[in-house]
C-alpha cells in the first residue's frame, strides 16, 4: 500500500463523517474492513463486553446500528485530521458537543481494519 498523503487521508476522513451524517448504516459500514476491530469505551456499555471490542463487520452493524437507534438527532462536525503511513485520526464533535477522537488504520484496500476511539468529557 502506497502511504497516505493529505488529499488520500481528508478523502477518508470527509466520507467517514458525511456516511454518519447520512445516518444510512450500509453506507457507513461500506468504509469498514470486514475483519474490522473496534475499541471504545462506549462499545464496553452498548455491548457488554468489558474489553470494549467489536470484532467483524457483523457485530460492527449491531454496534452502529445501537448507536443510530438511540440517538436520532446524531451528527458529526469534523473538527481536524492528521494522518501516518496507514493511519488517520479523526478529531470531531457529536450534536452534544463532546469531541471524540479516533484512530484508525487503513488496509491495503483502503477501508477501516481497526478504529481506537476516544472521548472527552
Amino acid at each position: 500500500m502506497t502511504p497516505l498523503d493529505r488529499e488520500r487521508a481528508y478523502g477518508i476522513a470527509h466520507a467517514t463523517i458525511n456516511a454518519w451524517n447520512s445516518r444510512d448504516l450500509e453506507r457507513i459500514l461500506d468504509h469498514y474492513a470486514d475483519d474490522i476491530v473496534l475499541v471504545s469505551p462506549v462499545a464496553i456499555e452498548r455491548m457488554g463486553d468489558p474489553s470494549g471490542t467489536v470484532r467483524g463487520k457483523a457485530m460492527l452493524r449491531t454496534y452502529f446500528g445501537k448507536a443510530l437507534a438511540a440517538h436520532p438527532e446524531l451528527h458529526f462536525d469534523l473538527k481536524d485530521v492528521m494522518w501516518g503511513v496507514r493511519s488517520v485520526v479523526l478529531y470531531y464533535a457529536n450534536q452534544r458537543g463532546s469531541m471524540t477522537g479516533e484512530f484508525m488504520e487503513i488496509d491495503a484496500d483502503g477501508k477501516i481494519s481497526r478504529v481506537v476511539a476516544n472521548y472527552s468529557g
